[in-house]
């Protein structure tokens, strides 16, 4: 298959993270597409170390905020902040979430990853498994861009995962990583990135492309 380079550049950089999700019928259909290219990404030794839940219950999003919440006010009293801040922040989070269609939870299984006798090795296995989901995350909001639809990636979940893991009935050993909003398109801003020279070297380090 022979794609017009050009198209396929504008169309990744068209892509925008939408902040403000509008409310409206967001087909499970077109969701159950983009996950299926979210299985496409590359992956370490193709161990497809990616699992994933999509909510379309009211009931279980509102569930899984308010158990979440619990977690970001105990660590966010930890870290000193005054009662009426923490509310404020929390209740922002959770008003993006709840303006969402559907939810997306993806979760990282080291079940046929690589083990390692030693820490070292074994601690690089995981971040490779991180990476793989990451990088099915990425297919996956390309996919609904290519949909029409509006989408987020937020990490809240790494922040409460025992919440997670009990309101959906996640084992022990799968770990929530991210959480995606799909819904129509809202709240984009122009994306803001510094320019190819800032960010890449040629051959070594701090050698100017």
């Amino acid at each position: 298959m022979v794609c017009e380079a050009g198209a396929v550049i504008d169309f990744l950089k068209s892509r925008r993270s939408s902040k403000l999700l509008k409310r409206g019928d967001v087909p499970l259909e077109y969701v159950k597409k983009a996950l299926e290219a979210a299985t496409y990404a590359a992956n370490a030794h193709n161990s497809q170390p990616w699992r994933f839940i999509i909510i379309t219950s009211e009931e279980i999003k509102e569930k899984l905020l308010e158990a979440m919440e619990e977690e970001w006010r105990r660590d966010l009293s930890k870290d000193g902040l005054e009662e009426e801040k923490i509310e404020k922040i929390i209740e922002h989070a959770s008003e993006r979430t709840r303006r969402a269609s559907i939810l997306v939870i993806a979760c990282l299984t080291m079940e046929d990853m690589d083990v390692y006798p030693d820490e070292r090795r074994q601690r690089y296995e995981y971040v490779m498994g991180v990476q793989s989901v990451a990088a099915a995350i990425q297919n996956m909001l390309l996919a609904l861009h290519a949909y029409g639809l509006g989408a987020c990636w937020r990490c809240s979940p790494l922040f409460a995962q025992e919440a997670v893991r009990r309101v959906l009935g996640i084992p022990r050993e799968v770990e929530p990583q991210a959480l995606i909003e799909i819904g129509l398109p809202g709240g984009q801003r122009e994306a803001s990135r510094k320019p190819l020279g800032e960010v890449c070297f040629l051959n070594t380090w701090g050698e100017r492309i």
